[in-house]
């Protein structure tokens, strides 16, 4: 009987630690978005993709967990307590306020943002080569200066690019400062129209008809969130609009220059993946989304009243709308 019982002891005791070494294989990535649209979801896709490709397998070795703010900042800091109350192996926020949130909430859980334009700016992180803290990750900066000239390239006669933002946003204010410096280097004149909700996208682009020969929408969560109603402006007006990221193309803009949002998820994955494996996220430098493609849309740039040069064309990565 004393036999018996000690085995069964042991046995049990053999369970629970290989339970208990199981468990602690296991670890928690939690990922959350300011808003839901192509190049964000395709962000957090690509960082699943990176963690299955190092070996960690969802419901076995890795528990992803993902919340949208569905473009509400107060949802979004919301979700960030909530994360880290749930205190995962490391939080992944994509967007700049969706990363803002979630530094505000946490000193110690690793955070390792993505599809930021200026962590520095956005007071992420101290520098790029030594973030400190628990913070590093992935920029998105876009090639604005390429955007500059293939607006230019397309419709010759611009003298006027409207821009259409949400003035909230650090990484649009960003990305619009670039973009101001930029233009005047080409003899453009930017002009400004903000929306501060979905819902304004629409009205905020109309404002822009007569005042701008073309408009050009960066990376912005809200506009790009509402981004057919921009286009459909575009097509009423006869404006040509123009995108940061290339999914928008896919959506309606003329054009783009941008990163595969993709492979920057599977970038930044890759650093979770260093911080998983037991490196500190303040001695991980924060990295820029790497390798851009071409996309256009010559559908929509008839419907916009333009023509795409076959030069342009030609060289592009990805022809859509045909």
């Amino acid at each position: 009987m004393t036999i018996t019982r000690l085995f069964l002891a042991a046995a049990t005791a053999a369970v629970a630690l290989t339970s208990a070494a199981a468990f602690a294989q296991t670890k928690t990535v939690a990922i959350t978005a300011i808003v839901e649209h192509p190049a964000l979801d395709a962000t957090r896709d690509g960082v699943i993709e990176a963690l299955k490709a190092a070996g960690y397998t969802p419901g076995d070795t890795l528990k992803v967990e993902y919340q949208s703010a569905q473009g509400n900042p107060a949802t979004a800091a919301q979700i960030a307590r909530q994360f880290a109350g749930a205190r995962p192996d490391v939080i992944v926020p994509i967007s700049t306020p969706s990363a803002q949130a979630v530094v505000a909430s946490t000193r110690d859980i690793p955070v390792v943002f993505t599809a930021v334009t200026d962590p520095v700016g956005a007071q992420l992180v101290r520098s790029l080569d030594k973030p400190g803290a628990n913070v590093t990750g992935v920029s998105d900066m876009a090639p604005v200066a390429e955007h500059v000239a293939l607006i230019r390239e397309i419709v010759p006669s611009v003298k006027r690019l409207g821009v259409l933002y949400n003035a909230g946003e650090p990484n649009s204010v960003s990305l619009v400062k670039a973009l101001k410096d930029e233009a005047q280097k080409a003899g453009l004149t930017v002009v400004e129209a903000t929306a501060t909700k979905s819902a304004d996208a629409q009205p905020a682009a109309r404002s822009l008809v007569g005042k701008a020969d073309a408009i050009y929408v960066p990376l912005d969560n809200t506009v790009v969130s509402a981004l057919e109603s921009v286009v459909a402006v575009g097509q009423q007006a006869k404006l040509p609009v123009f995108s940061a990221d290339t999914d928008s193309v896919a959506r309606g803009t003329v054009a783009s220059i941008g990163f595969d949002y993709r492979q920057v998820g599977r970038q930044t994955g890759e650093a979770v993946v260093r911080i998983l494996k037991g490196e500190k996220p303040g001695d991980v430098p924060v990295t820029f989304a790497k390798g851009t493609d071409l996309f256009v849309n010559p559908k929509s740039a008839s419907a916009m009243g333009v023509t795409i040069p076959e030069a342009v064309t030609q060289r592009a990565t990805k022809v859509v709308g045909q």
